[in-house]
């Protein structure tokens, strides 16, 4: 397993009185292309530009390879941003702006010339040297900053939603990129996004924040498919999140039917949630199922059906290859390894953020 490279520890950060990160405590190893997701406000940029240098936690440590860092300005740290906002020089041709770290190192001129080939060819953008920045798209710019980036070798590549201003292909061809540029450079690779699809393709870890805490720490499978919280479930694709009574292990009553399932340790005759992705309701002719619905709504999404189920006075939302007219009676039935249990929250902040681990 790789090094732990970073290390956060108990950061905390407010803004005119409102706390933005609490008590924050994260670590990530060399050669990680780690995601801090989560909706706007929940604290995922504040911690970049914390890790950055551009922002000073009021409590709390960075500690980077072992140095603690935490008032070392932004230019003395083995790090590169690629932000939002492209912040070209836009005085400068694009070869200028790629070669700009390059030449404050003092590189020399055929260095820093095939450096300049190199990342043009990286971003799609070969021929591109002698362009100004204002001629280019929002896209392409967004390419020439993150060549910027990578031409400086930096151990770290802090990225803030660095394509949300690319078009849904282009965007899916640079997730790509930025795959193959991590494995083949060896940089660890931070990424802020609120994309949830963008997380899951991408990361080798993510992380999902929101109120300023850590709702949960995962591979994308683990957090697909375990959530902790029904904060996690929810924010990370569909979900049918369903108030339950756990009978006893490897056993859940779901709207009145009971359905088994491979969770143990809940207790007996104990509330929980259950969450149950669209994906895994199986429909089937009523007799087959544990329980019978009415389809009320069909969309058509290309690579399956999504229909919404009513059953036992709850709206099912399942997405199936298999068409199930409106109207039709339907048989309702899970897997019991896709029922995913979970302990109701302790209160209604609990509800609200998650607990802090």
């Amino acid at each position: 397993m790789n090094k732990i490279l970073i290390d956060l520890k108990n950061i905390s950060k407010s803004f005119d009185g409102q706390m933005v990160l609490d008590d924050l405590n994260l670590y990530i190893r060399e050669n990680e292309f780690l995601t801090l997701l989560g909706p706007s406000g929940c604290g995922k940029t504040t911690t970049l530009r914390i890790l950055g240098g551009f922002e000073t936690p009021d409590t709390g440590s960075v500690i980077f390879d072992g140095k603690d860092i935490t008032k070392l300005p932004p230019n003395k740290r083995q790090l590169n941003t690629v932000f939002q906002k492209y912040a070209l020089f836009t005085h400068m041709t694009i070869a200028e702006n790629i070669a700009f770290g390059l030449k404050i190192k003092n590189k020399s001129k055929t260095y820093i010339n095939d450096k300049i080939k190199y990342a043009l060819k990286l971003v799609n953008l070969e021929g591109f040297e002698n362009r100004m920045p204002d001629s280019l798209s929002g896209g392409q710019q967004q390419r020439i900053a993150i060549a910027r980036a990578i031409v400086n070798e930096p151990k770290v590549l802090l990225l803030d939603e660095p394509l949300g201003a690319l078009d849904l292909k282009l965007r899916q061809d640079m997730q790509y990129e930025l795959i193959r540029l991590k494995n083949e450079l060896g940089i660890t690779f931070i990424y802020v996004t609120h994309d949830q699809e963008e997380a899951l393709t991408m990361s080798d870890t993510i992380v999902v924040m929101n109120q300023g805490y850590i709702q949960q720490i995962g591979t994308p499978e683990k957090i697909y498919n375990e959530p902790e919280n029904a904060f996690v479930a929810d924010f990370i694709g569909d979900s049918n999140i369903i108030s339950s009574t756990m009978i006893e292990d490897k056993l859940v009553e779901i709207l009145g039917t009971k359905f088994p399932c491979v969770d143990t340790g809940f207790g007996c005759n104990k509330p929980v949630d259950v969450v149950i992705r669209p994906e895994d309701v199986i429909l089937s002719s009523p007799a087959k199922g544990k329980m019978t619905g009415t389809v009320t709504h069909l969309i058509f999404k290309g690579v399956h059906y999504e229909m919404e189920v009513t059953a036992a006075g709850y709206e099912w939302l399942v997405h199936s290859t298999g068409m199930f007219p409106v109207g039709t009676e339907v048989g309702i039935d899970v897997d019991p390894f896709n029922i995913q249990i979970m302990n109701k929250p302790a209160s209604e902040d609990e509800e609200a953020v998650g607990v802090n681990e």
